[in-house]
């Protein structure tokens, strides 16, 4: 069975290149366009990995991050935080509510498969 990867970000563009990348990988690819409803399918779907964009309407990537880290069921969801929002803060925020990892915009598809696999066990 394979990976179930929630992409969360609200950029038409990202998400597409996000879920081809992602799907050419063998992965299973979910889709958020906002905050309230990436809180929902991981509510629902339970995915092995969040890949979160920090800002997006109506809950920030943060608001989204500290949300499942704060439920006791959804402690094994992995975050991946993937955003523009590359200042030392804006990592260190990522990073104390509870992501597992932080990659800013624009990125290295590369670097993202394999931290993608690394954060599923997919990689020694």
């Amino acid at each position: 069975m394979s990976k179930k990867i929630l992409v969360a970000d609200d950029e038409p563009n990202i998400v597409i290149s996000l879920e081809y990348l992602l799907k050419r990988e063998g992965y299973t690819v979910l889709l958020a366009r906002d905050g309230m409803e990436a809180l929902e399918r991981i509510a629902r779907e339970r995915p092995d990995l969040v890949l979160l964009d920090v800002m997006m309407p109506h809950k920030s990537g943060f608001e989204v991050c500290q949300a499942v880290r704060a439920n006791e069921d959804l402690q094994a969801t992995k975050i991946l935080m993937l955003t523009a929002k590359g200042r030392d803060t804006d990592v260190a925020k990522g990073t104390a509510l509870g992501a597992d990892d932080y990659m800013t915009k624009p990125f290295s598809t590369r670097e993202l498969v394999e931290k993608v696999a690394k954060l599923l066990g997919c990689l020694p």
